[in-house]
Parts: C-alpha cells; sequence; structure tokens
C-alpha cells in the first residue's frame, strides 16, 4: 500500500491532471490490492487505504461532473461508488480503532500537507 500511497501524493502534488487511461490504470492497480493483496492490515497501511480510496473518489466525483465523454463518465462514476465502499470500511476500521470522525479529518488533513517527495 505505501508505494500505492506514495503514488497518490504525487498525482495530488502535480500541475496538471492526468489522462483518463492513467488514472484508470491507477485505480485499477489500487482495486486489485485491496481485493487480492491485502491482508488485514495495521494501522498505518489502514490510514494509507482510506487516503488512497478517498482522494480517488473525489478525483473520480469532479472528473465524472467535467468530463465531455459519456463512456468515461459512467467509469468514473463507478470509481467513485467503489471507492466510497472501501473508504466507508477503512474509517469503520478506524472508529473501531478508537479514532472519532474529527480525529480522522485531523489525521487527513495532515497527509494531505506530507511531502512525499523526500
Amino acid at each position: 500500500m505505501n508505494e500505492l500511497y506514495q503514488k497518490i501524493q504525487e498525482y495530488l502534488n502535480m500541475d496538471t491532471e492526468i489522462e483518463f487511461e492513467e488514472f484508470r490504470d491507477y485505480y485499477q492497480q489500487v482495486i486489485q490490492y485491496l481485493d487480492h493483496e491485502q491482508q488485514e492490515p495495521d494501522e498505518t497501511e489502514i490510514w494509507q487505504s482510506l487516503f488512497v480510496a478517498e482522494s480517488i473518489m473525489s478525483n473520480a466525483e469532479n472528473r465524472a461532473k467535467t468530463v465531455k465523454n459519456n463512456a468515461e463518465r459512467k467509469k468514473y462514476r463507478k470509481m467513485n461508488e467503489r471507492m466510497n465502499l472501501y473508504a466507508g470500511h477503512f474509517t469503520k476500521k478506524l472508529n473501531q480503532l478508537g479514532y472519532t470522525q474529527d480525529d480522522i479529518e485531523y489525521h487527513f488533513d495532515a497527509m494531505l500537507e506530507e511531502d512525499v517527495s523526500k
């Protein structure tokens, strides 16, 4: 998950938007990892997984609103829906670990500010 987390941080810090194909490929890598490779994640991996899921979800939602291509719009909506399920799952896991919604938002904001280029 750390590699996928580093990649989303890189994408979020870019000045330009990646093309649909690259976004789709990254999304598919994340789904492959979450569906088939992730075992029982530790706390750090839960945070990273939530961050990745929320970032894809938000970006897909925004792209679905602005893209002209109908087929791409549908795919972005599907990506958003699936990542929403994962985000809910990871949020629930954090709640079970004792984190409140305020804690999650605070930690998430800190992750957005993180400089992973070091």
